[in-house]
């Protein structure tokens, strides 16, 4: 980022854009000198603003990338936003390979090191759950009912045990079998009843769902055992039994689950989930790229980033094939997007959409101009593999993840596919948490994270403030996760956040 002062009231992001970002609210008739411009509008913070004359129909830049066109002229000092700026969605060149650069790795011996939790099969936690998971709607309350029962003092005898936490959910019976839909949501519970962040897991079935709670132990081979039981409220006795039996068997997973320290583990086990939600106009100027710039430190040390919400890539896709490590990653990835123009078209909807009205608020006028903030969240290192949603991530460096972008439902996925942490940037504020993966949230700008502080866990309106740069940012936000898979309590753990956002993906038909 580079300005004319380290408080100029306009940021230039790039020396080939024709436009300008407003750091602070600009009023109308305002002067601005050092950049030869009289302000034709009155502009909020993060909005853009025309560095020169745009001609109707010229391409507007914004980071040296093509957020639409014009819609008409624009004069030099006019507000630049959805009024004046159509999407154009055109050709661009998957470029596969073009931009990769090997990465620098810092030799084993020397990796930064965090206080992590190992599982007797060597997988290493951040976090220490029982979990409790329905494989139907059915039996979603029995689930909740029996989580209730442990509460802080009851489990004060296990104080290595975080809690014990429900993962209720609305789906699994009047559902198309086999289908896409199907696998996905057995997929997505058997990524959390083996995620090393849950010591033990009780699956509660109805009985004559369609997703069989026998059946879905053998397909995704998950054996029972002490730390993984199963019970059908039918076979049971009902609700009553069902809760009572429930807590005996998590009862019975208590002790084993105590018996763990923490101890030094290499930062190589953390597998970062990056998403973002409520993006402003300065999400891709200190948030998302300073997020970037952590995670380029965590595949050097040899962890993993894991990108999604495939629709919010859409535009600066390129930005990631041109950094695939093959033509067949790149291609899995436009297989992907492929995949998705498909599935909005037969549900009346447009994969390139109008963002939401906080995204307006905040300064971005279209999804591509959102997608180039959003894919900053992933830094510069190669793209090692794509992945479908809440499939195991088996490779460790950069990775993608197909998502919506609705975000519960994509963080569900990277915590299925076994993120063990969650770096969550937002300009507007979100209030999101997660289990059992705790999320760290990001903020943009100052202003906000003053407003939210209780909410939020960095503040990388820093950046924008001139108080450090993107990699200096970058640096602080690893130190922090560190921290954070150390044990440190999250704001969204604080406020006790994350019982009810465990969201799998609907994308089949409820009959």
């Amino acid at each position: 980022m580079t300005t004319s002062t380290p408080l100029s009231p306009l940021i230039r992001l790039h020396p080939h854009d024709n436009v300008l970002v407003a750091r602070a609210p600009i009023a109308l008739g305002q002067e601005l000198p050092e950049f030869g411009l009289r302000m034709r509008a009155q502009v909020p913070a993060g909005h853009k603003i025309a560095a020169r004359r745009i001609a109707a129909g010229e391409r507007v830049k914004k980071y040296d990338t093509v957020i639409g066109v014009a819609s008409r002229d624009i004069e030099a000092g006019e507000h630049v936003h959805g009024h004046n700026l159509t999407l154009v969605d055109e050709y661009r060149d998957p470029g596969f390979g073009q931009d990769v650069r090997p990465v620098e790795f810092v030799p084993e011996n020397e990796r930064a090191t965090f206080l992590g939790l190992v599982r007797p099969d060597g997988r290493v936690a951040t976090r220490n759950y029982i979990g409790l998971i329905s494989s139907v709607n059915c039996s979603a309350t029995v689930i909740k009912q029996i989580a209730a029962q442990f509460t802080p003092e009851r489990l004060a005898a296990y104080p290595n045990v975080d809690g014990v936490v429900a993962f209720a959910q609305t789906s699994g019976c009047g559902m198309s079998s086999p289908s896409e839909h199907f696998d996905l949501l057995r997929r997505t519970i058997a990524g959390y009843a083996r995620h090393p962040n849950l010591a033990g897991v009780l699956i509660v079935g109805l009985g004559c769902e369609r997703n069989q709670v026998a059946e879905l132990l053998e397909s995704q081979g998950l054996k029972p055992g002490l730390l993984v039981k199963s019970l059908v409220m039918q076979d049971t006795g009902g609700t009553r039994a069902t809760i009572e039996a429930g807590v005996k068997a998590v009862e019975a997973m208590l002790p084993a689950a105590n018996d763990v320290n923490r101890q030094p583990v290499s930062a190589a086990h953390i597998k970062i989930g990056l998403e973002c939600g409520g993006s402003d106009g300065f999400s891709g100027i200190t948030a998302n790229p300073a997020l970037g710039a952590a995670m380029d430190l965590l595949v050097r040390h040899g962890g993993t980033a894991i990108l999604s919400e495939t629709p919010e890539i859409h535009g600066v896709e390129y930005m990631l094939t041109r950094r695939a490590v093959s033509p067949e990653v790149g291609q899995k990835l436009l297989d992907r997007l492929a995949w998705w123009a498909e599935y909005t078209r037969g549900h009346n909807a447009q994969f390139n959409g109008v963002v939401g009205h906080g995204n307006q608020a905040g300064g971005l006028a279209n999804i591509f101009e959102k997608s180039l903030g959003s894919a900053m969240k992933g830094g510069t290192t190669p793209l090692v593999d794509v992945y479908r949603y809440a499939e195991p991530i088996d490779k460790a460096g950069f990775v993608f993840m197909d998502s919506p972008g609705y975000d519960p439902v994509a963080v569900t996925g990277q915590i299925a596919s076994g993120a063990n942490l969650i770096c969550f940037t937002t300009g507007r504020g979100s209030m999101f948490g997660s289990k059992p993966a705790p999320t760290i949230k990001l903020a943009s700008n100052t202003t906000m994270f003053r407003r939210l502080e209780e909410d939020m866990d960095v503040n990388c309106g820093a950046v924008l403030d001139g108080e450090c740069d993107v990699q200096q940012m970058g640096q602080r936000i690893f130190e922090h996760i560190l921290r954070a898979a150390s044990g440190e309590k999250t704001k969204s753990e604080l406020l006790g956040l994350g019982d009810h956002e465990f969201v799998p993906w609907h994308i089949g038909i409820v009959s």
